[in-house]
């Protein structure tokens, strides 16, 4: 068993900004369904949560008859079409690679479905460097609860305590925190202001979001910081 510390990176937002392209799909499922107007203001309330529970809030809000597990088909399909065009953040792609040339185990731990997981990882490159995943498929609860990231650990065959989280929302970082789990955030530049209480577990906090990002910095904490 490694006695590195493994990182476990949430996907949508911070690795890959793939946040665009999820409104753009919830969008085009509201529409289909007789919403129109929903707007990006919206959408980042949901900036965090997985895709289940963001349809079952949706779908009560709008007065949406149809099931949610076909809200999430429709979704999944829709964003699967768009998912091609997704790019990695330069400075994270730099980070992942430090990580694995170092030897730190790793793996992604994502509120998305396991289809679009794939998707964006291999659209990206990134399925080479990070080859595991955690679906929310896979577990019974999103975030902020800790079950994708507790998934992620038992998978990794590493302690909670022994892990870091990379995340870009509020309710990723409050997950870690919940699962026992170092915690560096990153928040997503059009998401909810990093000030709100559910950063402040982080024990590294990138205020100014990707642009303020430094891998070597995240590094040196993963290996060194407390």
């Amino acid at each position: 068993m490694s006695t590195m510390p493994a990182v476990i990176f949430d996907l949508d937002g911070t690795l890959v900004d793939s946040e665009p392209l999820y409104y753009e799909a919830g969008r085009r499922t509201l529409e289909r369904y007789g919403v129109a107007g929903f707007s990006w203001e919206e959408h980042t309330q949901f900036i965090g949560i997985g895709t289940r529970e963001t349809l079952e809030t949706l779908r009560e809000r709008y007065g949406i008859e149809a099931p949610v597990a076909e809200l999430l088909a429709v979704k999944n399909r829709h964003y699967l079409e768009l998912a091609a065009t997704a790019e990695i953040f330069p400075e994270m792609r730099a980070f992942v690679e430090r990580l694995r040339a170092a030897g730190h185990p790793l793996i992604v731990a994502s509120g998305s479905s396991r289809s679009a997981i794939e998707t964006a990882l291999k659209a990206t490159g990134l399925d080479a460097l990070l080859p595991g995943y955690v679906s929310a498929e896979d577990v019974g609860r999103g975030k902020p609860e800790p079950d994708v990231f507790l998934a992620a650990a038992r998978l990794l065959a590493v302690g909670p305590g022994q892990c870091v989280v990379v995340e870009d929302a509020g309710p990723g970082v409050e997950a870690a925190r919940r699962a026992g789990m170092r915690c560096i955030a990153v928040p997503y530049a059009g998401g909810p202001s990093p000030d709100g209480e559910l950063f402040a577990s982080a024990g590294l906090l990138f205020r100014g979001g990707q642009p303020e990002f430094d891998a070597r910095r995240a590094y040196e904490w993963v290996t060194g910081g407390s």
